[in-house]
Formats: structure tokens, C-alpha cells, sequence
């Protein structure tokens, strides 16, 4: 018979079995932001994660919208940029693509917390009686879901492999201070109490402005932004000072003595050549190092090995070489509206040893001088086109600039200048061939003119049309190639199939297929019912390619997207040759 509570003392885990098990548990690395909004603070968290990564973590990510919208699905691109698109169908906030690109992970949906979707939780426990008659509060009701969310989301893998990740780096969005991110401050100081320093990292994201002639780097920003912090209950174990130069040893001396925040964990990032510089600077200031020894991870992590993301940043900036690529769109002047698209073409470049030179075309300058009351801008648009050694349209929505894309379009097939259309930029091409090769002059999507007997690009009869969100052909589907030795294909490395991200409403009309390819245009790829074409190619051209999917939202620095692959190095034979003069106009059929 075992001694008195001899049972219950072998059942209890040793000190040091109880250690490793608190070591393994993950911790959280909690990114915010202060002064201003627009700091990186995406960029920063990303680049945490390279840090923590290259020293042997495995690292997941979470990103907190306060707003009150379930997802970014609605969003207009000119406020918000892209809506990122994830392998589940989560449309998300384009933070996410950065975390998926840098740490070459696969998020969820649920990596995208946003109020509305805590709220919605909250609202559908209540009417189901999970709170026991309770008044229902945002202390403790919406706090408790908060921490719930994000400990639930932080035990998912996103790396492939079963076991929860060592870190998980957390961004809060907007800047502290913000009436709409209270309830997350609050939840977040109360996860940050219950669980312990040791599990616990606050990086704090500032601006260091510089004023005056001498060009002074101002601290009292950050200060005032610190104290706001602090008085909610937070307190910063590491600031990240942006600022256009280094900062000076005074400067962090000060940050230090009245932000409370030692003077070896007040980083810099400061302006560099590209973004892939943002981990080495901070690997170079021993980020890893604070965060390690705050976290207790000394025994899990080493040295971090970044020599791989060192070649790959400095191989751009030794770059001389460019390539000129017409992107033709809706947004051009936010950058941020084709986020993975820019990154994409960054990636094929620096595959291809060549630095991208993107030529923004608004697509309204490309229609017709006679309709716009900017000439100047119509000439213009024209000669960056003409000189440019390949063209790109990406998805969009709305019928704004569609004649500008046709032409475009129609100048890319008729001169042999390489051509990739994505999701919208291939039912352009569709529309393209069927006014100015078929002959069918009143040929066009059902998305512009849903009274046209010609929809050659129709609505997806699956989807709905009474609401917006969430309700499209939405993340990671299976395109099987019709015939594998199509160009496509061969730049996937000819396999029967390829999985990409889908985001659009619209599909080309079946019932044109067949006349479209006996004009030239060949439909190698389409879906599992073999009805919803996928991907196209134009006979006798050198590269004029549209796809229905989205490649540029699983491109990677390592891994650039094949499509974007094959149109740079289309682009690189192109160069040199001389521009057609003729203006492009749609209008007269073959």
C-alpha cells in the first residue's frame, strides 16, 4: 500500500518536468503603437518574427483591427489598401500578407481579430444564454473573449508542424489612446497580468520626428505616448524608435530616463534601402536578445542564423539592371492598394537579377482624349505605356477605368508586349478578343453592363447578390491544367494541377469558350467541374497570360510566384525593342 499522499506527489510533475512544460507554453510578444498611425508597425512585427525564427522559434502571428466591420472584405482599397486574401477564404488586413511573406507561414482567418467579430461572438453567446442572465459588459464579457480569441488562435500551428508555436507576436492596430481599442488594451493588460512577465513582451513603436535646422530629434512624442501606455496599464519592456536617421546616443539616453525603458532595448529603425534591411537592423541592435532573456527562452533559442536574409537584402540593393512594368489599375495612386502584387513583382525581379521599375497607369488616362478633360494626363499615360517592357492589370472592382484596361490590353496583344491579367486583368482580355477579334461589339461583363445580350464575363450563379460580404469565390481552390504543356503550366514545373487564392464574383461565360479559342485565345486552365475557366493564354504571342486567381497573395522572397516569374523574364527578352506608335484604340474589329 503507497504511503499518505505518496499517489498524489508522483502524479505531480518534478520541478524541472513543471519548468519545461512552462517553457514550452507559448509566449507573447505584444507590438502597439504610438504618436501616429502609419509607422510599420506590421513591418516591425514581421520582422520580430525573421528575429525570433532565425534563432530557432517557432513563431505565429495575430493581428487586432478595431473596427467594428467582421473583416476587411468590404473595405474600399482607397482607405484601407488591399484586402489579403488567406488560404481558408479569410479576408483580412494586408498585415497579414506581410507576416505570411516574411515568415513564410499560412494564417487563418481567425489570425484577424477585429471588434466586430468579438462583438458578434459576444452578442451570439448572449442570445444563447451562455452568460446565465448575466448583464452582459465589455469588463468582463468582452475582455474574457478577447483573451480567449487570442490564446485559442495562439495554440493553432501555422508553420505545418502539431505542436503550439514557442512565440506569438501580437499587433495592435491604430495608436494608443484610440477610444476604439480600449476594450483590447484592457483585455491585453489583464492576459499580460494572468500570465507573468516571463511570458510577456511589451515592444512599443514611437516616432522620433526631427524639427527645426539643425534638424533636432525630438523625444517628447514618444514620451507623451508612453505615459498615455503606462496610465492604461501597459507597461513598454522595448521601444522601436522610428525615425528618418539613426538616432544619437543623447536621444536614447533621454527615451530611456523618461520612458523607464533600458537603453540597450530602445531599438532604432530608421530608413532603409528596402524592407528585407528592417530584421537585420534589428538583429544588429540584439532584439533577440531582450526579447529571449524577457521571455525566458534561453534554453529554447540560440544564435540567430539570418546569413540566407542577409544575401537576399543585399542582392537587391547591388541591383543596377531595371525592368519597366506597366501596371494598369484603379488605385494607382495608394501604393498600398496592390500591396501583394508590388511585393510579387519585387520577388520575380530579384529572382530574375533585375530591380522592378513600376510605371503607375490610372486606366481612365488611357481612354479617349476627346472624354477626359485631362489631355496631358491621356499623352502621358500613353508614352509610359509604349515604353514600357510589359503590362500588368490586376483585380479590381466597379466599372471605373474598364475602357483604359481594354485598350491596354489591346495594345499588349496586337504589339507582342508581355501581358499578365489577374482575376478582373484576365476578363479584360476575355472582353478584349470578343469586341476587337470576334466582332461582338456589345460584348462585356454583366459586373458593367448587366443589360449587354453579349456577357461574355458573367455572374457566378453560386454567389450572392444581395450581400457583399463574404460572399464571393473566396481562398485557396484547384485549377487543373487542360493541357500540361501549356506555358503555365511549364512555370508551375508542369503538374496536372496548382492551388491558389481566389477573390472575384465573376466568371467567363461558358457559352463563348468555345468561339474565343478557335480565335486564339486557349483556355488551358479551369476548375474540378472543367466549366469555370481558370487560366488563359493567347496563341502566337510571346507572353500574354490571364488568370482567374490571385498568385500574388502565396508568392514568397524565396519562392516568387511563377506567373509574375514568367512575365518578368518575358519582359527581360522585350526589352530594347521598339514601341508600336499606334495609339491602341478599341474600336474596329480584325
Amino acid at each position: 500500500m503507497a504511503e499518505p499522499g505518496k499517489e498524489e506527489e508522483e502524479a505531480r510533475p518534478s520541478a524541472a518536468a513543471a519548468a519545461e512544460q512552462e517553457a514550452r507554453a507559448t509566449k507573447y510578444v505584444l507590438i502597439t503603437g504610438g504618436v501616429v498611425s502609419g509607422l510599420g508597425k506590421g513591418v516591425t512585427a514581421s520582422s520580430v518574427g525573421v528575429v525570433l525564427k532565425a534563432c530557432g522559434l517557432r513563431v505565429t502571428c495575430i493581428k487586432i483591427d478595431p473596427y467594428l466591420n467582421t473583416d476587411a472584405g468590404t473595405m474600399s482599397p482607397f482607405e484601407h489598401g488591399e484586402v489579403f486574401v488567406l488560404d481558408d477564404g479569410g479576408e483580412v488586413d494586408l498585415d497579414l500578407g506581410n507576416y505570411e511573406r516574411f515568415l513564410d507561414v499560412t494564417l487563418t482567418r481567425d489570425n484577424n481579430i477585429t471588434t466586430g467579430k468579438i462583438y458578434q461572438s459576444v452578442i451570439e453567446k448572449e442570445r444563447k444564454g451562455d452568460y446565465l442572465g448575466k448583464t452582459v459588459q465589455v469588463v468582463p464579457h468582452v475582455t474574457d473573449e478577447i483573451k480567449h480569441w487570442i490564446q485559442s488562435v495562439s495554440s493553432v500551428p501555422v508553420d505545418g508542424q502539431t505542436r503550439p508555436a514557442d512565440v506569438c507576436v501580437i499587433e495592435l492596430g491604430g495608436t494608443v489612446g484610440d477610444i476604439e481599442s480600449m476594450p483590447f488594451i484592457e483585455a491585453l493588460r489583464q492576459l499580460s497580468f494572468s500570465l507573468g512577465k516571463d511570458n510577456f513582451c511589451l515592444i512599443h513603436v514611437s516616432l522620433v520626428p526631427v524639427l527645426g535646422v539643425v534638424g533636432e530629434q525630438k523625444t517628447k512624442p514618444t514620451q507623451h505616448s508612453v505615459r498615455e501606455l503606462r496610465a492604461l496599464g501597459l507597461t513598454p519592456d522595448l521601444l522601436a524608435c522610428r525615425s528618418a536617421q539613426p538616432l544619437i546616443g543623447s536621444v536614447k539616453e533621454k527615451l530611456s530616463q523618461f520612458c523607464h525603458v533600458p537603453v540597450e532595448n530602445i531599438l532604432n529603425i530608421h530608413d532603409v534601402p528596402n524592407l528585407w534591411h528592417v530584421p537585420l537592423i534589428l538583429r544588429n541592435q540584439k532584439v533577440h536578445e531582450a526579447i529571449i532573456k524577457q521571455l525566458n527562452l534561453a534554453r529554447s533559442a540560440g544564435p540567430p542564423d539570418l546569413r540566407d536574409w542577409t544575401q537576399m537584402a543585399e542582392s537587391y540593393d547591388d541591383l543596377k539592371k531595371s525592368v519597366k512594368i506597366a501596371l494598369v489599375g484603379k488605385y494607382t495612386n495608394l501604393t498600398d492598394s496592390y500591396l501583394s502584387v508590388v511585393k510579387a513583382l519585387l520577388h520575380a525581379c530579384v529572382a530574375c537579377s533585375l530591380k522592378p521599375s513600376i510605371q503607375w497607369i490610372a486606366a481612365s488616362d488611357l481612354e479617349d482624349a476627346t472624354a477626359t478633360s485631362a489631355p496631358d494626363a491621356h499623352a502621358k499615360a500613353w508614352e509610359t505605356l509604349k515604353g514600357s517592357s510589359c503590362i500588368l492589370i490586376p483585380g479590381g472592382f466597379g466599372d471605373r477605368g474598364i475602357s483604359g484596361m481594354i485598350l491596354a490590353a489591346k495594345y499588349a496583344r496586337e504589339n507582342k508586349v508581355p501581358y499578365l491579367g489577374i482575376c478582373l486583368g484576365m476578363q479584360i482580355s476575355v472582353i478584349e478578343m470578343s469586341r476587337n477579334v470576334l466582332g461582338i461589339k456589345d460584348a462585356d461583363s454583366e459586373e458593367f453592363n448587366s443589360d449587354t445580350p453579349a456577357r461574355v464575363v458573367m455572374y457566378m450563379p453560386e454567389v450572392s447578390k444581395t450581400h457583399m460580404g463574404n460572399t464571393m469565390r473566396l481562398g485557396c481552390r484547384r485549377t487543373f491544367f487542360r493541357r500540361t504543356d501549356c506555358l503555365t503550366s511549364k512555370l508551375y514545373g508542369s503538374p496536372s494541377h496548382v492551388d491558389e487564392r481566389h477573390r472575384h464574383r465573376y466568371e467567363v461565360n461558358p457559352a463563348f469558350v468555345a468561339m474565343l479559342e478557335k480565335a486564339g485565345l486557349h483556355f488551358v486552365g479551369c476548375d474540378e467541374s472543367g466549366k469555370r475557366m481558370e487560366v488563359v493564354e493567347l496563341q502566337d504571342h510571346p507572353f500574354y497570360i490571364g488568370v482567374q486567381f490571385h498568385p500574388e497573395f502565396k508568392s514568397r522572397p524565396r519562392r516568387p510566384s511563377p506567373p509574375f516569374t514568367g512575365l518578368i523574364l518575358a519582359a527581360a527578352e522585350h526589352m530594347g525593342k521598339p514601341a508600336n506608335n499606334s495609339n491602341g484604340h478599341v474600336g474596329t474589329s480584325e
